[in-house]
């Protein structure tokens, strides 16, 4: 198994599957069943056709396996396996896919022997649909299963709402990413808790829902998000607040039900896209009142002081009554500490008995939350206009580049860090030809370039140094923003922008990809760091610069320099 692992033929499918969430406890005793030849649950996989295999049952003790063998977490009794003993392991060490742990005590080569010999139980589906392996996996989840409600209603149901829900709540957590992933990918997608440190790429307290104090971090484990942006979901589509309990939300999932038919019809008629937007759009405005003045978490407002307390039945009203407000109306803030103030306290102004639960109780909260806002709003003179560039969606693929380095660029900036503040060089072309490498991913493959991000500490450091501001950190990335930048320049964002897309709009980019970048770069605020994205949409065929084509190798940007090189691109668009 491991060697299949080592060979990247394991993946995961997030339409379906859970995060990493074992315990370090659970996962030890894993290790200790298998050090003493005690039998553990058979593995289900399902055979691809696009080669390798689909995790159906089995992620969590699959990855607890592989990982102690990469020493990700030491045995019961403190030991890390030995990598020497392993050859396939020490070659993937040696390779740097993993760094084993030095210093620390081992597991006897006896143990190493026991371990590896252990026979896995595994069964293989083989030829099957999608929809066999849906029923399959939902058929699973519901033995004696340790899921959550929330991820008993998702697991193994495709609908567009079930969809719409696990992909924004990716979005918010920060660890959207594509459908397939290989199974060493999976700790890059999943949420690390306090007590656990597994080193997760996406940390509990980092995330909107717990730096916020809507949610304890152990309440993602259990996809507490989802089950309210579910609540949310289900009362602003479908027109009515929802009563907030256990059986309302099974009847939206239960393809048996009455209320699912509505709910299921409402966003036919909605746009699971246009929803996400919009909700992304009122958390970005939720999240400018809190910074405004001095900043504050939204749970120190709430409850007007100290409190452990999660609040995600509150939130819920709280994000209806701004959607109303905002998009409904649609209305815009003027006044972002009036606001700020009004909602500060709201926890002891509304109705919060077990009674708040029924859906007419929390139609008054919204209503009252909608009153003491409206004093700081203003008429929105077009529309509100919900891009794909929230503060969300900048974090979400920030988080994301570290993963699918093919798709995404990050840049630190345009000017020089060596104090001159200069433009570097050719910045501006090497930008535009990695946008053409990035076209040239294939069909149905998009990215972007974000700039004012940064992978590296050093520059990070750097620019704290040169321009006195705090870069925010997201996951293992910094936004240290342009907006520092245009102030170098003695320009103004605005003008700051328009410099690149000039440039864009001057290359000899492919038109087609020209003309889609331009209609899509975006520059947003994003705590007033300001960072630009472009954006570079799906191409139909292969992309040029200067007659030339360009392609990612990783998070390289590389001129294909022959004639095969060229066919090869080519043929990714057929």
């Amino acid at each position: 198994m491991y060697v299949w692992y080592n060979e990247e033929k394991l993946f995961v499918n997030r339409r379906y599957q859970r995060k990493l969430v074992w315990t370090l406890n659970e996962k030890q005793q894993l290790v200790e069943s298998v050090l003493s030849r005690f039998p553990i649950p058979a593995i289900l996989l399902a055979e691809r056709d696009a080669g390798g295999y689909e995790i159906i049952d089995g992620l969590q003790r699959l990855h607890t396996l592989m990982s102690f063998i990469d020493t990700g977490f030491p045995s019961l009794s403190a030991k890390y396996f030995d990598v020497t003993q392993f050859p396939t392991a020490k070659k993937r060490a040696d390779d740097g896919a993993f760094t084993p742990k030095k210093g620390v005590e081992v597991i006897t080569a006896q143990d190493v022997s026991t371990f590896l010999d252990y026979s896995l139980a595994i069964s293989v589906m083989r030829s099957a649909t999608e929809a066999e392996i849906d029923d399959v996996f939902a058929r699973i989840n519901t033995y004696g299963h340790r899921l959550s409600d929330q991820e008993r209603r998702q697991a193994g149901v495709q609908s567009e709402f079930s969809t719409l829900i696990r992909c924004l709540a990716c979005d918010i957590r920060g660890d959207s990413s594509s459908d397939i992933l290989g199974l060493a990918q999976m700790p890059q997608v999943s949420v690390d808790l306090p007590m656990t440190k597994h080193g997760y790429n996406v940390v509990a307290d980092e995330t909107f829902w717990v730096e916020q104090g809507i949610l304890r971090s152990t309440d993602l484990r259990d996809s507490m998000d989802e089950q309210c942006l579910a609540d949310i979901a289900a009362s602003v589509v479908g027109g009515t607040i929802l009563e907030r309990s256990k059986e309302a939300l099974d009847a939206v999932y239960d393809a048996n039900d009455a209320e699912n038919t509505r709910i299921s019809d409402a966003l036919d008629v909605y746009g699971a896209d246009r929803f996400a937007q919009e909700l992304k759009y009122c958390i970005d405005e939720l999240i400018n009142v809190c910074e405004s003045e001095t900043p504050s978490k939204l749970r120190t407002l709430i409850f007007a002081g100290p409190s452990t307390n999660a609040f995600p039945a509150m939130f819920a009203v709280l994000m209806v009554a701004l959607h109303e407000l905002l998009v409904g109306q649609p209305k815009m803030i003027s006044n972002y500490p009036g606001v700020k103030a009004a909602i500060t306290g709201l926890y002891a102004r509304l109705e919060t008995s077990r009674r708040s639960t029924v859906a007419v109780e929390r139609r008054r909260n919204a209503d009252a939350i909608k009153g003491l806002i409206a004093p700081h709003l203003v008429d929105r003179e077009a529309p509100v206009i919900c891009g794909s560039n929230s503060t969300t969606d900048i974090d979400s693929t920030i988080r994301r580049s570290a993963i699918e380095l093919p798709h995404y660029e990050l840049k630190q900036g345009l000017l020089r860090l060596d104090g001159s503040f200069a433009l570097d060089g050719d910045v501006l072309q090497r930008i535009i030809r990695t946008i053409c490498a990035i076209a040239n991913n294939g069909k149905d493959r998009a990215g972007s370039i974000m700039i004012g991000v940064t992978d590296k500490d050093e520059d990070a450091q750097r620019v704290k140094e040169l321009y006195g501001l705090e870069p925010r950190k997201v996951g293992s990335r910094y936004v240290v923003g342009v907006r520092r930048e245009a102030v170098a320049l003695k320009e103004g964002p605005e003008d700051y922008f328009g410099r690149l897309k000039l440039a864009i709009r001057n290359s000899t980019l492919s038109t087609p990809v020209r003309d889609a970048v331009l209609s899509t770069i975006d520059y947003n605020d994003y705590y007033g760091l300001g960072v630009v994205v472009i954006a570079v949409p799906a191409q139909a065929s292969l992309s040029y610069v200067d007659g030339d084509a360009y392609w990612r190798d990783g998070d390289e940007t590389v001129k294909a320099t022959s004639a095969a090189k060229i066919e090869e691109l080519a043929l990714r668009f057929r």
